[in-house]
């Protein structure tokens, strides 16, 4: 079982607090009425599915009940940073660093 840090409560807590909101950094497109079905398509469904470092989102249901971002590896499960919504992804550097 993962142990997720919330960047919001302070303190990590078990996954069966949190639940999965998929790959982080999504961008919704601006005038999503003038995309045709398949780029419609490829916005709702077409995601990275990356072997290795991931960006999620995650939602702390159990706590405070917010959406918060985490670097984490698919292989090893491994997290290696968690970050609030609205700021960036760690520089890869920074995250080697601890």
């Amino acid at each position: 079982m993962l142990q997720i840090y919330c960047p919001y409560c302070g303190e990590a807590r078990e996954e069966e607090e949190f639940h999965y909101g998929g790959e982080a950094h999504i961008v919704r497109p601006v005038d999503p009425e003038l995309l045709s079905d398949e780029e419609w398509g490829h916005y709702l469904f077409h995601r990275k599915n990356i072997k290795g470092r991931h960006q999620e989102m995650w939602f702390h249901a159990a706590g405070c009940r917010k959406f918060f971002n985490v670097t984490r590896n698919t292989v090893t499960y491994q997290i290696e940073h968690v970050y609030k919504i609205g700021e960036s992804a760690p520089a890869e550097s920074e995250e080697a660093q601890g």
